[in-house]
């Protein structure tokens, strides 16, 4: 279920692009104004329109001084929205470490048993260099090899269908008797605290 957006949070800041869009915009809809725009085409035309632009163009740095000028205002409204309290990062929903592991794609199957051999045979490389060749190497891979890691990987992703449902079966009877232990404990907390109240009550005379 998505969360619901605070009201009171800043509005995103814009690029000078988007603020190029929407002066296109409001410039079509005064020209034609009971014309239906097709955003997609639209779109299209604007970005070539923003792209025809050189940077040092007067127009161009106009929008480009809008972001800025529009980039200043969000810094200062997240900085204040940040003191009243309110929340400047997403929160990450932590990863349950008995959750089975995702299964892994060929390509990253193929990855794994050539990696430790192509680092050893280029030391040097970063692991931009070792991702970037691991890739041609796919690319090149004849179908015998690429069915081969395929197939590898329709095993782990039949295990890992059968493992989640085992372990969505072990979360919903885990929640079920929370809840059930929940609904106990309740009536009795508010018996017990009934109890306590009538023993401290003092005696009417």
């Amino acid at each position: 279920m998505p969360t619901k957006r605070d009201p009171n949070k800043p509005r995103g800041r814009m690029t000078g692009y988007a603020y190029f869009v929407q002066t296109c915009r409001e410039e079509h809809k005064r020209k034609h104004p009971n014309e239906q725009v097709v955003f997609a085409e639209f779109s299209r035309k604007c970005a070539k329109r923003w792209k025809a632009l050189p940077m040092s163009a007067k127009e161009k740095q106009t929008f480009i001084d809008m972001a800025e000028k529009d980039r200043l205002r969000y810094e200062k409204e997240m900085k204040e929205y940040a003191i009243a309290g309110g929340e400047t990062k997403k929160k990450k929903k932590k990863k349950d470490p008995n959750a089975p592991k995702r299964p892994q794609s060929a390509f990253f199957l193929f990855c794994a048993d050539r990696r430790a051999l192509l680092k050893g045979e280029n030391p040097g490389w970063t692991v931009g260099e070792i991702a970037k060749a691991l890739g041609k190497k796919w690319a090149v891979a004849t179908p015998e090899t690429k069915k081969k890691y395929a197939d590898q990987g329709e095993i782990e992703k039949s295990k890992y269908v059968k493992e989640m449902a085992k372990y969505r079966a072990q979360q919903e009877s885990s929640n079920h008797g929370d809840a059930k232990r929940q609904k106990i404990e309740k009536p009795a907390a508010s018996s017990s605290a009934s109890s306590s109240e009538s023993e401290s009550e003092p005696e009417s005379d």
